[in-house]
């Protein structure tokens, strides 16, 4: 499974950008998506994650701000974040829960990380 993510940009404080993520392959099932983030020296932290049953869940850090969606149809997810704040500045990545068809045990993938950059 393969994802490919977009929507990074520069933004002033305030400012809104959206992140899409997309996974593609075959013979898999998506269990949840989810977007991280992380800045130089730091780990990686959660940001937002959906199931495909609609349950989400949201760092406290950005909860109220952020709000993240899926179109499971397509094995996309969405990463809508406004009122962005220069400590929003990282390289944000996606992640998926997925499974072969037929198979019990949950495998994760990444996309490759898009920067967002938020000047004060």
């Amino acid at each position: 499974v393969q994802l490919q993510a977009s929507g990074g940009g520069l933004v002033q404080a305030g400012g809104f950008l959206r992140l899409s993520c997309t996974a593609s392959g075959s013979g898999f099932s998506i269990e949840a998506m989810g977007w991280y983030r992380q800045t130089p020296g730091n780990q990686r932290d959660l940001v937002a994650s959906i199931t495909t049953s609609g349950v989400t869940n949201y760092a406290d850090a950005v909860a109220g701000r952020f709000i993240i969606s899926g179109d499971f149809t397509r094995k996309t997810a969405y990463l809508q974040m406004s009122t962005l704040k220069p400590e929003d500045t990282a390289a944000y990545y996606c992640n998926v829960a997925w499974r072969y068809y037929g198979r019990t045990n949950i495998k994760n993938s990444w996309g490759q990380g898009t920067l967002v950059t938020v000047s004060s």
